[in-house]
């Protein structure tokens, strides 16, 4: 079955590393016409892009990147990818460039299914099993909507108390007994390393949904994706931003995770904006620094997000500080809000947030006098997690290449929108 238009245009936009502006200009198309082949087939304003176009994109793609186009990076040698060779997902360090851009060509051909639009069934009978043992709302709920919107099922627990390991069992058994139920382990453990023991213990496919303060894989790729799309809407690219993290760099794992991903770019200004006593950890500063990005490292956050294309702001984890351990240097002045927005002195800066978010007086976190704000990512975000993980169990289950002929229409009324303030899905390009 021939791609989706939307999906084959994206990723031949990622491919050739084009903002939308460019990529039009380089197939000789104009932007509006190719803002309508981007947009869902159920928008008013779509329009079907003709055949010539598609085989005039393809021969560009073959031309330019060469027959193995699949494979081979256009931004020079890459480290070899650990993924999707392995069982596990562990790390995002498992990820090249060329392996990244694949997935976000898979999570393209999902959206549709995500957005309620499609179903599948292609991993009809196959069971995930959710292993939290720290608490978790958007993840957990995210990896089984993901799940089930590929036909699977869905089996989890949630914290110590509900595990036979607050009986004393080892990771080991518990990993071994639970593999024999089900398909796919995600696992979440307050402990750095843990979900590697899990991995160990096991032959099916092992997914880290966050090992204390150790990484986040997932949530980085979903960051990413998002960025990326966000980018695409304002024809920017990924290659020359300015990005400044803010908040808890020191154990806030997302942004480790998604420091160790930006190192596959190019051209970066990293902004890391922390308290002293809450900095990235040096290690990741040295690998960021190595991939040729200019680093700034402050405590003035108006200062760090000067010129910034991006805010991505981060909760203070105030449940993994040592005894001894206090937020001092962290005050309102931390606050993520329209005064700081305005000190970028963009029109187009592009807020995000991992979530949850602490908005409770005294936390100083991302202002919810965002809300509205159309530059307000976070929802889109959170909402990108799904294509991303379905994609990921895609690749995982060997079913990646059956998602798009599978594919047929809902049967059920889906939601225009998901919340008051949201723009019309059908409408979002």
């Amino acid at each position: 079955m021939i791609q989706a238009q939307q999906a084959f245009l994206r990723d031949a936009m990622r491919r050739l590393n084009l903002t939308r502006e460019a990529f039009a200009e380089r197939i000789g198309s104009r932007k509006r016409a190719l803002d309508a082949w981007l947009l869902p087939d159920e928008s008013a304003e779509f329009r079907a892009m003709p055949e010539v176009v598609r085989r005039f994109v393809a021969e560009i793609l073959s031309r330019e990147l060469g027959a193995s186009m699949s494979t081979q990076s256009v931004h020079g040698a890459a480290p070899q990818a650990d993924w999707p060779g392995t069982v596990h997902l562990l790390s995002v360090s498992q990820f090249n460039r060329d392996a990244v851009e694949a997935l976000f060509a898979l999570a393209d051909v999902m959206q549709p299914i995500a957005r309620r639009r499609k179903v599948t069934r292609v991993l009809e009978g196959a069971v995930l099993g959710n292993l939290f043992f720290e608490a978790s709302t958007r993840t957990r709920v995210s990896f089984g909507a993901a799940f089930c919107r590929l036909g699977g099922a869905v089996c989890d627990t949630t914290g110590f108390t509900f595990s036979s390991m607050a009986k004393g069992e080892s990771i080991y058994d518990t990993s071994r007994v639970i593999s024999g139920y089900v398909d796919v382990l995600v696992v979440r453990h307050p402990e750095q390393g843990a979900v590697a023991e899990f991995a160990r213990a096991t032959h099916i496919p092992v997914i880290n949904g966050g090992d204390g303060p150790g990484e986040h894989p997932t949530q980085a790729l979903l960051d990413l994706y998002t960025l990326q799309r966000e980018f695409s809407r304002i024809g920017k690219l990924v290659d020359g931003a300015h990005i400044a993290l803010v908040g808890d760099l020191k154990y806030g794992r997302t942004v480790h995770s998604l420091v160790k991903l930006l190192a596959l770019y190019r051209g970066l200004k990293i902004s890391l904006i922390a308290p002293p006593a809450l900095a990235l950890p040096a290690e990741l500063v040295a690998l960021a620094a190595s991939a040729g990005h200019v680093i700034e490292q402050t405590s003035a956050l108006r200062e760090g997000v000067r010129g910034a294309d991006v805010v991505y702001a981060t909760r203070i984890q105030k449940e993994r500080f040592g005894t001894d351990e206090t937020l001092d240097g962290h005050g309102a002045d931390f606050e993520v809000n329209p005064a700081v927005l305005a000190a970028t002195g963009k029109p187009d800066t592009v807020v995000m947030h991992p979530l949850p978010r602490d908005s409770r007086p005294g936390s100083f976190d991302l202002s919810v006098d965002l809300n509205t704000d159309a530059r307000l990512a976070i929802f889109r975000q959170t909402d990108n997690g799904v294509p991303v993980r379905m994609a990921l169990f895609a690749q995982m289950l060997g079913v990646d290449a059956l998602v798009q002929r599978s594919m047929r229409d809902a049967t059920w009324r889906s939601p225009a929108q998901v919340g008051v303030d949201d723009a019309l899905l059908a409408d979002e390009a």
